[in-house]
């Protein structure tokens, strides 16, 4: 040894170098070794590195600036003088000096204070590793907690419960279950799973909630388990690991923790089992020497992680059923509704789910163009959903219109035609009893032959007067497009005279019936149509008096809205294009299609396809109808939607 030391040093710091080496040697719990003109001298993980004062900074800083830059080394120089080496040493490098050479017990107490300054460095980083980490988790739980709180579709939020749950452990694989049931009658329903290092089919099942599997006892217990092999699981366990998942995938399960979820009614409602938590999480366990390597059991501090965000899984989740309860309960209302008007309008039955799929249609389609006046136009999954049930509901405000109007296919009701009919028949009757009579006193007087002719003639004239003037009516009772000359048949037939039962000379027709009769299109008079239109005002005034809450606040002015046209000529309100919903002339659109090409109206015959297009056509024409809308209808050809089977 000091044969060695002093070849390496100058004479002057050579004995009291090798006291210290020798020093070095006495004291238990270390180790020392001579490297050049340096000690190292080690105690566990933590170096000192003893020089000479006047040693080259070559020599000593050059092989350890790394470790003594990290705080991983210290230095311990020896000799009076202030050495050329303090000017050479990196920032923050823990230093100690030993001025008397041979002084051992000050050199004792030097290296001692040096070790415990490593120490305390190293405690530190270790304190602000882990502070950085509690930072970090901190940070992700939360972000978690912010996307759960933010998700309300339940498969995409399981999914994303479990992705989480993975991430924050380091899982490389897991499932998820959803409790259903109440009681005795409880089941897990399996949901879903990931697996970083296979890809496997999986589908929905259940089971029983019982101790027999993992999964039921956590939900039993109320209380996660964590597993360190599942191969290995005690056999006086409750629980037993089945493992034919293994064996059908080629997977190898070990580690495994499992945690119920809770809701803020402190029920279970669902359970994360993760599985084969990883020492570097990236790497894929695609052999057994990756398994043996890489997969550890789940440890405390990861068990405390996903129990923290276990329970805020459950909130979220409950947040999720109860949400997806109330969707439920709302769109049967909003069926109920439908189906409500529908059988008040049987002729119409399909109208309002053709026209919701037709307008959502084009809703979505209008979201995706890059072109023309609606290249910026944007329907996001709320507003098309608001248009889903604006355009279910647009027709609800018939439950304010009178049935007979709703259902009336032609332009008489039927009671108004029984009545004519009874009146000409009993014209007819009468005419023939007064011919009777007539000619009863033209026999007693001995009339001539021609007399009884000409008796017989105005008796067949007023018959085929009046069994013309009855066809002539049923003929003009279809709600077909009504000739200008057949006004003035309608007119006259009306004032055609007969003797009721009381003697009293009536018209065969009243002005009522004569004005029904001379509606020009379809089976509405005047007053009907406006009863008709008047659905629109109650149905805005129905759906504005539910509370939809601030993402369908829009539903009754997009759904009141739907017969106003462009030029300020629809109703109810007149409005212009500039005060028109984007929505609502969407869905005018598709309203004014189905009217046309609707099949099961008894009324009329469905018009094909190309026809309808020509009649929006000539509503865009005469400034109805949305041209750019129209033209979008036409090329992406949402109308085919309307011809797929529809049913609820």
């Amino acid at each position: 040894m000091q044969r060695r030391v002093e070849s390496l040093m100058t004479e002057s710091s050579v004995s009291g170098f090798i006291a210290a080496v020798e020093s070095c040697e006495r004291l238990s719990g270390f180790e020392s070794l001579v490297a050049g003109s340096t000690v190292e001298v080690r105690r566990k993980n933590a170096l000192v590195i003893i020089a000479a004062g006047d040693a080259s900074p070559d020599d000593v800083i050059l092989p350890y600036s790394q470790s003594l830059a990290r705080g991983e080394a210290a230095l311990l120089l020896l000799g009076h003088e202030e050495p050329e080496l303090m000017h050479h040493l990196p920032p923050g490098v823990i230093v100690g000096r030993v001025p008397e050479l041979g002084e051992k017990d000050v050199f004792d107490c030097a290296l001692e204070g040096l070790f415990e300054r490593l120490e305390l460095r190293r405690s530190d980083v270790r304190m602000s590793v882990s502070l950085d980490r509690f930072r970090y988790e901190f940070q992700e739980v939360l972000e978690i907690s912010k996307a759960l709180t933010q998700e309300r579709d339940i498969d995409r939020l399981l999914d994303l419960i479990l992705e989480k749950s993975r991430y924050v452990t380091g899982a490389d694989a897991g499932s998820i279950y959803v409790v259903e049931g109440e009681g005795a009658a409880r089941v897990l329903r399996f949901k879903l799973s990931q697996n970083d290092s296979c890809d496997f089919e999986s589908s929905e099942f259940t089971m029983p909630v019982s101790t027999d599997s993992i999964a039921g006892y956590a939900v039993v217990a109320r209380r996660p388990i964590s597993i360190a092999d599942v191969y290995a699981i005690p056999a006086d366990a409750p629980y037993g690991f089945d493992g034919s998942f293994d064996q059908r995938v080629g997977y190898c399960t070990r580690s495994m923790i499992t945690v119920p979820m809770i809701s803020a009614e402190d029920e279970v409602i669902g359970v994360i089992q993760l599985i084969n938590k990883k020492r570097r999480p990236e790497q894929k366990l695609t052999d057994a020497a990756a398994f043996k390597q890489q997969v550890m059991a789940f440890d405390e501090r990861s068990a405390d992680l996903l129990a923290s965000l276990a329970s805020q899984a459950g909130i979220a989740l409950e947040n999720a059923l109860l949400y997806q309860e109330i969707r439920s309960i709302f769109e049967g209302f909003v069926r109920a509704s439908v189906q409500a008007i529908e059988q008040r309008d049987p002729t119409t039955s399909g109208h309002s789910l053709r026209v919701s799929v037709l307008s959502c249609g084009l809703a979505e389609t209008v979201d995706g163009v890059g072109e023309g006046s609606y290249r910026d136009a944007r329907f996001s999954r709320r507003d098309v959903k608001e248009l889903e049930y604006a355009s279910l509901l647009h027709d609800f405000g018939k439950i304010g219109v009178r049935e007979q109007v709703l259902i009336k296919a032609k332009k008489l009701y039927p009671q108004d035609l029984d009545a004519i009919n009874w009146r000409v028949h009993y014209a007819l009757a009468r005419s023939e009893v007064d011919a009777l009579t007539r000619r009863m006193a033209l026999l007693e007087r001995g009339a001539s032959a021609d007399e009884l002719a000409a008796l017989e003639h105005d008796v067949l004239m007023r018959r085929a007067q009046l069994e013309q003037a009855l066809a002539t009516i049923l003929e003009a009772n279809e709600p077909t497009v009504l000739s200008e000359g057949d006004f003035g048949k309608i007119e006259h037939i009306g004032a055609v005279p007969f003797i009721d039962r009381d003697g009293v000379e009536r018209p065969l027709l009243t002005s009522e019936e004569v004005h029904s009769l001379q509606v020009r299109r379809g089976s509405l008079n005047d007053a009907e149509m406006e009863e008709i239109r008047s659905h629109v005002v109650h149905t805005e005034d129905f759906l504005s008096r539910i509370p939809w809450g601030k993402s369908f606040a829009r539903i009754p002015e997009i759904a009141g809205a739907h017969h106003e046209k462009l030029d300020g000529s629809g109703y109810p309100h007149g409005r212009t294009a500039e005060q028109i919903p984007l929505a609502s002339k969407i869905m005018t659109i598709a309203d004014i299609y189905d009217a046309l090409t609707a099949r099961d109206r008894p009324y009329k015959r469905a018009m094909p396809r190309d026809r309808a297009l020509d009649i929006l056509g000539y509503e865009v024409k005469d400034g109805h109808v949305d041209p750019e809308l129209f033209r979008i209808f036409v090329d992406s050809k949402t109308y085919l939607r309307a011809e797929e089977d529809l049913s609820y």
